[in-house]
């Protein structure tokens, strides 16, 4: 038995599901007041695991404004796995041709996205001689060395084989982003799905190697253009694209917000991961998110 089956039972005890009847009666038995007493852990704790949560944030300094940066950048981390999870979803439904199951997942990573794009609100104060004050304990570290970003920009379509290298020391996270850029992302997954409901689409694009970067392609944007010629209520695929499209767009300001919150607290400096900083990360800006999507609105 391993370690996580000898700590499965107290975490089940804890957390115990309750029926509809038993929660009216315990709010009479209480009189309409919360519980307050527990024989084990909170439970509240022991599904959230905030007790957790609040002790991985470890500043390298004694400057107050660590703090924000250190937990709005693993607020974005949580926010990197719940989307990626959410588009992992979208994936097997697409696959599994249900595509009207598919919007919810990609509904939800939009408004993940979202909440993405507000969290750098929590680093609007910080100024080039704020960030100063600690920047130079961070050694090396950058978000540019985050795995589960890489996650997210492999599923979105963005591959770059050389960008998992940083990782090869870390062998398991390596391993997991080496098979994330073996399948396919969610954009050929996509163009499957168009090819499968009748658009003529090339043998040679679905195909291909999806180890590497999509390019647009003219026959997908014709699909793109045939879909959305087609304004009934039934047309999936046209509420599929428009889906899409919100979680491109959300994507895309997060990228935009990055560029800005670069500028604000360090302007053109090289990057800490060796980069050139903000140049960097405006030509990636220039590598778009389910491109044939946008560009097929010029033909529309």
């Amino acid at each position: 038995m391993d370690q996580t089956d000898l700590r499965a039972p107290t975490r089940t005890a804890a957390v115990r599901p309750v029926t509809p009847q038993q929660r009216t009666a315990r709010a009479a038995r209480n009189g309409g007041e919360p519980t307050l007493e527990f024989a084990d852990r909170v439970p509240y704790d022991a599904y959230v695991h905030a007790s957790t949560l609040h002790t991985l944030q470890q500043p390298l300094s004694t400057d107050p404004g660590e703090m924000s940066f250190l937990m709005v950048s693993q607020i974005m981390e949580l926010y990197f796995g719940l989307t990626c999870h959410e588009l992992r979803q979208a994936q097997r439904d697409l696959r599994a041709d249900r595509v009207w199951e598919a919007l919810a997942p990609l509904r939800r990573a939009a408004l993940h996205l979202e909440g993405l794009n507000a969290a750098w609100r929590g680093l609007r104060w910080m100024t080039p001689a704020d960030f100063n004050r600690f920047r130079n304990l961070l050694g090396e570290g950058s978000g540019f060395q985050s795995a589960m970003y890489r996650h997210l920009e492999f599923l979105l379509g963005l591959r770059d084989p050389a960008l998992i290298r940083p990782f090869r020391r870390q062998e398991e996270v390596y391993d997991e982003l080496r098979a994330a850029l073996d399948v396919p992302s969610l954009w050929d997954d996509v163009i499957a799905l168009l090819a499968r409901h009748g658009h003529d689409l090339p043998a040679d694009l679905l195909e291909r190697d999806v180890t590497v970067e999509h390019l647009p392609h003219p026959s997908v944007e014709a699909a793109w253009v045939e879909i959305y010629d087609d304004g009934g209520p039934q047309n999936h695929l046209r509420l599929l694209g428009e889906a899409l499209t919100e979680v491109a767009e959300q994507f895309g300001d997060w990228r935009w917000n990055h560029v800005k919150a670069v500028q604000r607290t360090m302007g053109a400096k090289v990057g800490s991961g060796g980069s050139a900083g903000l140049a960097w990360l405006q030509r990636s800006m220039a590598r778009v998110v389910f491109p044939e999507l946008w560009s097929a609105r010029t033909a529309m």
